[in-house]
């Protein structure tokens, strides 16, 4: 079975030409990278990144920060996905195991893996990502850096603290000796003036590159900071057991065009 693109046409470019092109301006944007990626790396220090899900128009100049880097270092046998449910519908930690198409081809699925991963708190449910869109968006970068890749996609509906640990926790046991990179896709602050946003995703920023979790989650909260995607992050941040990480970029929507209210987004990569 192959779960089909749900986004394509509206977050990206749904032909394989116009997305490659979309892709490489992304790279090349004054608020991107600045070039395209050289030669695969071999260092394979990267075991985690932050990456954000937005439309490419918006969010795909920092994204771009993430994939460089990570081919800079080097691409590992398997990347596991985490996304944030925006529809609220399905498991509460999902799973998926049918292949993800978009116009750039078909992704595979380190089946292995999701045997390994599959149990009573992360649950295969193919449904919860038809229409989700925090998953699909990292793949065509993914696919720009190499036709081979291999994911586990996990769809992600109860952020509470406890239940994205326990994923971390069970994420860190199954990657233990494998060679993988865990993504968590996310957007920091939703619909703020861009003053806010800048201060408020500081603030959540610093706790990812200080690898606390524990404190990332209160700041959250007591910050109000609409942050989509926390429970990946936390997760993420748990299941790769960093020693250090690094913010490659930070900008908002308002820095790609004037509005009053902005979406901020980042590139972390922890290593």
């Amino acid at each position: 079975m192959v779960r089909n693109a749900a986004v394509a046409g509206q977050f990206y470019p749904g032909t394989k030409e116009e997305l490659r092109r979309k892709i490489e301006q992304c790279f090349k944007h004054e608020l991107g990278p600045g070039s395209l990626p050289g030669k695969e790396g071999n260092t394979r220090e990267i075991k985690g990144l932050v990456a954000p899900h937005a439309g490419y128009t918006y969010s795909g100049p920092v994204a771009a920060h993430a994939y460089k880097a990570l081919h800079q270092d080097g691409l590992p046998d398997t990347f596991i996905v985490i996304g944030p449910n925006h529809h609220g519908i399905g498991a509460s930690v999902a799973l998926g195991d049918e292949e993800f198409k978009t116009p750039l081809g078909t992704v595979e699925i380190d089946t292995d893996m999701v045997d390994e991963l599959k149990g009573e708190l992360i649950q295969v449910d193919n449904n919860t990502h038809i229409n989700e869109h925090s998953i699909e968006v990292q793949l065509p970068f993914l696919q720009y850096l190499s036709e081979d890749i291999r994911i586990v996609p996990i769809c992600v509906t109860k952020q509470d603290f406890e239940t994205v640990v326990e994923m971390g926790r069970i994420l860190k046991k199954a990657v233990s000796n494998k060679d993988t990179v865990i993504i968590a896709s996310t957007d920091f602050s939703h619909y703020v003036l861009k003053r806010i946003a800048e201060e408020r995703d500081g603030m959540a920023i610093d706790k990812i590159i200080a690898n606390d979790p524990g404190e990332l989650y209160r700041t959250i909260r007591k910050e109000n900071i609409s942050m989509c995607g926390y429970g990946p992050v936390v997760a993420m941040m748990v299941g790769s057991d960093y020693s250090s990480a690094e913010l490659l970029k930070y900008a908002t929507s308002g820095d790609i065009m004037a509005m009053r209210d902005v979406v901020g987004y980042a590139s972390i990569a922890c290593r």
